[in-house]
C-alpha cells in the first residue's frame, strides 16, 4: 500500500476519531471520516499490544494492508474517506481469508463498500 494511502500523524488520527463516526464487530473497530476533496481514501492502522508481541502485531497489519489493497483493486472501497482500522485481541488467531472476510463485513456496516 503507498504512503499516500496511509493516514500517519497523530493529528489526522485524532480528526478522524472526534470527528468521524464509529462501527464495529467483534475484530475490528473502524472509525470513518468523509472528505469530500480528497481523490482516494486513506487508512490508519492501530495494533495494540494486547494483541501479542511485535512480530505478531506486524502480521496483522501486513494482512490488513493486504486484505485492503485487494478490495481497492476490486474498485470496492469507496474513495473521499479516511478510516482508522482498530484490530481487536481475536485478530491474531485469524487466517487471512478469515480476516478478510470479517474485514469485508465491518466495512459493509460503516458503508464504505
Amino acid at each position: 500500500m503507498k504512503k499516500a494511502y496511509r493516514v500517519k500523524k497523530e493529528a489526522e488520527f485524532q480528526k478522524v476519531f472526534r470527528q468521524g463516526e464509529s462501527v464495529a464487530n467483534r475484530q475490528f473497530v473502524v472509525y470513518v471520516l468523509e472528505k469530500p476533496e480528497q481523490a482516494h481514501f486513506r487508512v490508519g492502522l492501530s495494533v495494540g499490544k494486547k494483541i501479542g508481541n511485535a512480530p505478531t502485531r506486524n502480521a496483522v497489519k501486513r494482512k490488513i494492508r493486504q486484505a485492503l489493497t485487494e478490495l481497492d483493486q476490486e474498485q470496492a472501497v469507496k474513495q473521499d474517506r479516511d478510516f482508522l482500522v482498530i484490530a481487536r485481541k481475536p485478530t491474531a488467531d485469524l487466517s487471512f481469508h478469515e480476516l478478510k472476510k470479517n474485514l469485508i463485513h465491518v466495512l459493509k456496516i460503516a458503508k464504505m463498500i
